[in-house]
């Protein structure tokens, strides 16, 4: 196991320290134990210092500028997933996530080292940018740093950072669009690249349902419309799928948590506060103990939620593994489990299931197989209005679970739709106390098991017969069951497969 680079200066060693997270967070998604994941990690952050300062010290453009390189924390990360593929090819693949290495392996991988003109626009985009710039989009979308630290550690004034930041982020829409057109691509694409442009522009501007259609079997384009659309919060998922590839979106979820931690412990910042700020430490001492409070309400809440859950997994469930000795990841655990929604009043008598606790006057008479058998299906906490009708399915639905973790998952969601729809609302119910906690191309929002997918400004036309689409990360514990009770606008969908 190679040992770790040696600083070159102080301004360096703390660089290392957050670069090593970042390092050790996505060796850790890549590997199959925590003992891989050091070792893993170890070996690319050599190799990535050594190929960082291989850089800083070559020799410069013509035009005085360097050339064109990812920021460092970028750079070590795809070190990682190269560090990686040379340990599938060398015979060490047991030891890599059983799903990357199914990666390493197709045509997505193949992208990342293939010709330049076709790999990922994300990537592209940010090697375009000046190195200061390509740091403050990385630092502040995929890593969530708070913007007036990004604007410390990057020597910037803090007044200015926002506006900094908006325009670093045209800038990387410009180069986007640019090395899009620049692609190699066949005359379908090239007749919707412009209009791609045009509506991604606008945050009000409708999406036309062929191009709608083009983008849901379109990669190249797809990825472009989510590199050029600054509006909408889809900036950082672009990001780190285009540049990590394989686990980006995990990746950046445990970046995310990692920054609520430290935030909400009160140590974000500390390093870099002037000594003679009084205010901002005082503000960050009431931040520690408002965020010891809100932990110590959460630990009660998760105490009590599972001692009233029930426990019927066996302990293999997919994706389970010793996390002993591992980075700490927050985990915020599952929900209280809800209480079943009451249904319309039947002749069940009062403590039946769907009935329980509900007064009755209907005598206690036996009920038919048919009417026993109403309720085999867990319930979830929809309002009547949403719940399932007798009609024959008006639409037909396809979950399918891309990737999960520990602690985690990442799944996508297609709805199709036999008529044309001005707007749409997708709900589904969750058995394990699943918990969502990310969702593009949607708006989320949760109640108990009952999960609820309202479409954007842009997606909210389907034409008959058409596709809707949307993707999210959630938590789970001891078991991930698939979802069930989906709905479209409030009317049952049948499930693929």
């Amino acid at each position: 196991m190679p040992d770790l680079p040696t600083p070159q200066d102080a301004t360096e060693a703390a660089l290392f320290s957050e670069c090593w997270d970042a390092v050790l967070a996505y060796a850790d998604l890549c590997t199959s134990g925590s003992t891989a994941a050091a070792q893993l990690a170890r070996e690319a952050f050599a190799h990535g210092i050594r190929e960082a300062r291989a850089a800083e010290a070559g020799p410069v453009r013509g035009t005085g500028r360097r050339p064109a390189r990812l920021p460092r924390i970028p750079l070590l990360l795809t070190s990682v997933r190269t560090t990686a593929a040379a340990w599938e090819e060398d015979g060490q693949g047991h030891k890599l996530d059983p799903d990357l290495r199914l990666w390493l392996n197709s045509d997505k991988a193949a992208r990342f080292t293939g010709p330049p003109l076709r790999r990922p626009l994300a990537l592209r985009g940010l090697r375009d940018l000046q190195q200061a710039d390509a740091e403050l989009l990385w630092l502040a979308e995929v890593e969530a740093l708070p913007l007036s630290l990004v604007a410390r550690r990057l020597g910037l004034d803090p007044a200015n950072a926002a506006e900094e930041l908006q325009q670093v982020r045209t800038l990387f829409r410009d180069r986007c669009h640019r090395n899009h057109l620049d692609s190699p691509m066949d005359a379908r694409c090239r007749s919707y690249a412009r209009l791609l442009d045009a509506v991604t522009r606008s945050p009000d501007a409708g999406t036309p349902d062929d191009l709608s259609r083009h983008l849901a079997t379109c990669v190249e384009c797809a990825e472009a419309a989510a590199c050029l659309r600054l509006h909408g919060g889809g900036l950082p998922a672009a990001l780190a799928g285009g540049v990590i590839g394989w686990g980006g979106l995990a990746y950046l979820e445990r970046r995310r948590r990692a920054a609520e931690v430290r935030l909400g412990a009160g140590r974000a910042g500390t390093a870099d506060r002037a000594a003679d700020d009084p205010e901002d430490g005082t503000q960050k001492a009431r931040v520690a103990r408002n965020g010891l409070l809100v932990a110590a309400v959460l630990v009660s809440a998760l105490a009590l939620g599972v001692s009233l859950m029930p426990f019927g997994g066996s302990g293999d469930e997919p994706g389970t593994r010793d996390d002993a000795g591992r980075q700490p990841v927050a985990d915020p655990g599952p929900s209280l489990p809800s209480a079943p929604s009451v249904p319309p009043a039947t002749s069940q008598p009062a403590g039946t299931a769907g009935g329980a606790g509900a007064a009755s006057d209907e005598p206690d008479t036996p009920r038919s197989s048919e009417s026993s058998n109403r309720h085999t299906e867990p319930q979830g906490t929809a309002s009547p209005t949403d719940r399932p009708t007798p009609a024959e399915p008006t639409c037909r639905v396809e979950y399918d679970l891309v990737n999960q973790w520990p602690d985690g998952f990442q799944a996508t969601v297609s709805v199709t739709s036999t008529a044309a729809l001005d707007s749409w609302r997708v709900s589904w119910s969750f058995r394990d106390g699943q918990q969502v906690g990310q969702m593009w191309d949607a708006s989320v929002s949760q109640d108990g098991s009952r999960v609820t997918a309202t479409a954007a400004d842009y997606n909210k036309s389907v034409p008959a017969g058409g596709d809707l689409a949307f993707g999210f990360i959630s938590s789970w514990r001891g078991k991930n069951s698939p979802p069930y009770d989906f709905t479209l606008n409030g009317r049952a969908c049948a499930k693929s497969g």
